[in-house]
């Protein structure tokens, strides 16, 4: 018998398939096709989700497991910051580790057991990087400039300002009144530069920003591959330095961020070593379900047998108390 996981970070949902326990390990072809099925909103499992974390073997020295992220519809991120929290708590508990690294495509990244956000809350903070500014590095083009900070880009959207910067997959970042912030420019723009376009020829995940104090902000995102999300954890960790590198009376260095998001809340603090940026991402590591099959289950892609094998824990209960309990930010999801 095998298990898959039903997690969340922040609401960002996915299901966590650990290939080590396969005989046979899914194929790159059955993980996109088994990906597409399991979280398909209308007739996937448990309602769906946002993608599937693969957990194999490492691949670097060092390293105790590799994350891979496949998308709802079927195509692979670079990182996941929501997702990689709720993978290095799976591999904490499975290899009784507190402190490690986790394989990503571009980079191996520390992940530490964090105090628990509340009771029944339970917390990891893990590593975002590496961070580039480069025009090549997300990519985009026909933008008249090498790279975005708080720049008018009449290409994009008139008068707003965009900042963009890979962690490493790639973020486009506008910081917006709340009537912004609930208008239909996020959908638009997100939905344009994800679809055949001359400037984001690989997409790109759109953020808007809006500032609430010192410290404090809330992230809305459109996503790559998915559309919108309850949160992204590596769209927040962006977010957050390009608040403070943009509105540096808005945000500190080496403090903790609360970063508010239509799932909950998470905590950012940046780092900055010589002219090399960091974030650590400190969230929920929440796990819903969890479903016990036979691993021939998984290779036929029977939903329905997936379905009834699930077993819900109370972990969510716990984490609804602790966004029930956050103050009230009458923003629209």
């Amino acid at each position: 018998m095998v298990q898959l996981l039903k997690v969340h970070g922040s609401q960002n949902a996915f299901f966590i398939l650990d290939q080590t326990q396969l005989a046979n390990p899914l194929t790159d072809e059955e993980l996109v096709s088994f990906t597409q099925q399991i979280t398909d909103a209308q007739n996937g499992v448990l309602g769906g989700a946002d993608g599937v974390l693969v957990v194999n073997h490492p691949t670097r020295p060092g390293s105790a497991a590799q994350m891979r992220v496949i998308n709802a519809d079927g195509s692979e991120a670079s990182m996941c910051g929501n997702g990689l929290r709720t993978v290095a708590r799976y591999v904490a508990e499975r290899d009784n580790l507190t402190d490690f690294k986790v394989d990503t495509m571009n980079a191996s990244l520390r992940v530490r057991q964090h105090e628990d956000l509340a009771p029944g809350v339970p917390a990891f903070a893990v590593e975002i990087s590496p961070v580039k500014f480069e025009r090549t590095a997300l990519p985009f083009d026909n933008l008249g400039h090498e790279r975005l900070l708080d720049t008018l880009v009449p290409e994009l959207y008139p008068s707003l300002r965009f900042s963009a910067l890979a962690v490493p997959n790639p973020h486009l970042i506008s910081f917006v009144s709340m009537e912004e912030l609930n208008g239909p420019a996020l959908e638009e723009l997100g939905t344009r530069l994800n679809s055949d376009n001359p400037y984001f020829s690989d997409g790109v995940n759109v953020n808007f920003g809006h500032i609430l104090g010192h410290n404090k902000l809330f992230v809305k995102t459109f996503e790559r591959g998915v559309g919108f999300t309850n949160a992204c954890g590596t769209g927040m960790s962006a977010t957050s330095l390009a608040l403070a590198l943009t509105h540096p009376d808005a945000a500190s260095f080496n403090e903790p961020i609360s970063v508010y998001n239509p799932g909950g809340m998470v905590k950012t603090i940046l780092h900055r070593d010589d002219y090399n940026y960091w974030i650590e991402l400190i969230g929920n590591a929440t796990f819903t379900h969890i479903i016990t099959v036979e691993e021939s289950t998984i290779h036929q892609e029977n939903l329905d047998e997936l379905q009834s094998s699930s077993v819900e824990t109370d972990e969510n209960k716990a984490y609804m108390a602790f966004v029930n309990s956050l103050p009230s930010l009458k923003f629209e999801n």
